[in-house]
């Protein structure tokens, strides 16, 4: 028989597949996995239930349905002053990691160069490679992850088609500054390249912090595809509701590239997510006030389990300096003993990384109830202060 497509036969599953069955088979609490364990508001569940009633169930637009597109291009003007056309400058997808793909798909070539920035989410440079170009990789080292600016530069050249950019970003939590963004988006001006930006976490931003699209900057206005996500705005990540932005000659092609992945999305889903969108301010403050709470409470478990933490500025995730409690620097070995002996799983760190991987680094997710965090910390704890017997601590409660 001949092979098949040798890149994908060549990926692993991904990690937080691979941690999440770990958790269902040990009965362990779930901090590996990004995605709230309670629902998210109840007037936009409500609404998704009284659409599929309506009798608009069949194949909606392909670049969305007109309320949500109005919606996501009112989101962009409120938010950040960025005014869009609905009808030709929005495209909805069916998630996030879709919407990635389609920009990717619609900016790439064969043999271009595309910047990454590592730590990076793992879907990033199997697509990149899928499309043939060129990955260049950019790394950010713990614990302030500063952006290093010749390091980058350098990464920049005459086949630069696009960077990825990730802000708030997966895993660490960074936040990218207007100075940095700034240089970012010289290098694309110097280099005449475009953005792909990952804002999927827009609205989980923590400590004073303050998102800023790097479409919103001077001259990026043509340069930047800026993806959002429902999932992580509204704490419904399986709804896989996501949507572009960006100018009319590039979300032409986008259209088309989404048109040949999964064309449309659940139309009632679609309409909730517009009621979502138009929620008062009070609404997306209580967000990031609620998930800061959590984050701190989880640091403070962490910190006396033993643990060192790492400053987290947006995102559902913290990263956790494990050195202190084991000498092993191999992440993924720790992870599986956490899963196993205390019951609580957490994800490694270089499984964001595809060049040297980084040591005693893992990633605990605080998008959970308190209650939770508290018996995940109490495992912790208990499972350390045990001097990591061979045998498995006893579990008390389930996830």
């Amino acid at each position: 028989m001949k092979p098949a497509n040798s890149l994908l036969a060549n990926t692993g599953t991904t990690i937080f597949t691979v941690m999440s069955a770990l958790a269902q088979k040990h009965r362990a609490i779930n901090l590996g996995q990004g995605f709230p364990d309670t629902d998210g508001p109840a007037d936009v569940i409500q609404a998704a239930a009284d659409a599929l009633q309506d009798g608009r169930n069949q194949y909606p637009p392909l670049t969305g349905v007109p309320e949500l597109r109005q919606a996501v291009a009112a989101a962009n003007a409120r938010f950040y002053g960025l005014d869009l056309d609905p009808d030709h400058e929005v495209v909805v997808t069916s998630g996030a990691t879709e919407a990635i793909t389609a920009s990717l798909m619609a900016l790439i070539d064969p043999g271009d160069e595309v910047v990454l920035i590592e730590p990076l989410y793992d879907t990033y440079l199997p697509v990149v490679r899928m499309l043939g170009a060129v990955p260049r990789l950019v790394r950010l080292e713990p614990p302030h992850w500063t952006l290093p600016r010749a390091a980058l530069a350098a990464a920049f050249g005459p086949k630069t088609k696009a960077i990825l950019i990730n802000s708030p970003m997966n895993p660490i939590g960074k936040v990218f500054t207007a100075e940095e963004l700034g240089f970012i988006a010289s290098l694309l001006q110097q280099h005449d390249a475009y953005a792909i930006c990952d804002e999927v976490y827009e609205h989980l931003v923590f400590d004073g912090h303050r998102h800023i699209p790097l479409m919103s900057l001077p001259g990026m206005r043509e340069r930047c595809l800026r993806i959002g996500s429902a999932g992580k705005t509204f704490s419904l990540t399986g709804w896989k509701v996501g949507y572009i932005s960006g100018p009319a000659a590039l979300m032409g092609v986008v259209a088309k590239a989404h048109q040949n992945l999964t064309f449309t999305t659940p139309p009632n889903l679609q309409r909730a997510v517009a009621v979502g969108l138009a929620k008062d301010d009070a609404y997306f403050a209580g967000l990031a006030a609620d998930l800061q709470a959590q984050r701190d409470h989880l640091v403070r478990g962490l910190e006396a389990a033993g643990f060192r933490t790492l400053p987290s500025g947006g995102s559902y995730f913290v990263l956790a300096d494990y050195a202190a409690l084991d000498s092993d620097g191999d992440d993924a070995a720790f992870c599986m003993r956490l899963a196993e002996r205390a019951g609580v799983v957490a994800i490694p760190l270089s499984a964001f990384y595809a060049t040297e991987k980084p040591r005693h680094h893992v990633r605990f997710a605080f998008c959970k109830r308190t209650a939770l965090l508290d018996e995940a910390v109490t495992r912790l704890t208990r499972y350390f202060g045990a001097g990591q017997s061979a045998a498995a601590v006893p579990l008390t409660a389930a996830e």
